[in-house]
C-alpha cells in the first residue's frame, strides 16, 4: 500500500531541487532527507512531520504538516531567510503530482529563524500544511 505521506514527500523533494533559484542560494541541489555528515553549507533538511485522518463523510483524505529546515554559516541571518523565501516561493500552492494520490493543496504557514547552541550555524524553519486524497 501507497504511504501519501512519503508520496507528498517525494514531490516536495522533486520541486525544490528542479527549482533553479533555490539552488543558486544554495550552490547546488542540497536538499536532504537526513544530511550526510560533513554536508557543506547551506543546505536544506526534511523536519518533523505529522499526519491527521482528513475525511469527510465517504471521502478519503490526509491532512500533513511537514517542516523544512535550513541550515547556514553564514554570518548573519540574511542567507537564511533568503532560502526560506525561495522555498515558499516553490512550493506554497504549487501544483504537485503524486504517484497514487492527489494533492488537493498545499500551503505555506509559517517560518521562522534561530541561532543554534554552536553560535555560529543558523536554522530556519518553514511549515506547511497539505491536504492528499486517493486517486479513485
Amino acid at each position: 500500500m501507497a504511504s501519501p505521506a512519503w508520496e507528498l514527500q517525494k514531490a516536495v523533494y522533486g520541486a525544490l531541487v528542479a527549482d533553479t533559484g533555490l539552488a543558486a542560494l544554495l550552490g547546488g541541489a542540497w536538499v536532504y532527507d537526513e544530511a550526510p555528515r560533513g554536508a557543506a553549507f547551506p543546505y536544506v533538511t526534511f523536519g518533523p512531520s505529522a499526519v491527521r485522518d482528513w475525511s469527510a463523510g465517504t471521502e478519503t483524505a490526509s491532512e500533513h504538516v511537514f517542516t523544512l529546515r535550513v541550515w547556514s554559516k553564514h554570518g548573519g541571518e540574511r542567507e537564511v531567510h533568503r532560502i526560506l523565501e525561495a522555498i515558499r516561493a516553490a512550493l506554497h500552492d504549487a501544483p504537485l503530482s503524486l504517484d497514487a494520490f492527489r494533492l488537493v493543496n498545499l500551503r505555506h504557514e509559517t517560518s521562522d529563524t534561530a541561532r543554534e547552541a554552536d553560535g555560529e550555524t543558523h536554522r530556519g524553519t518553514a511549515r506547511f500544511r497539505a491536504v492528499v486524497e486517493p486517486i479513485p
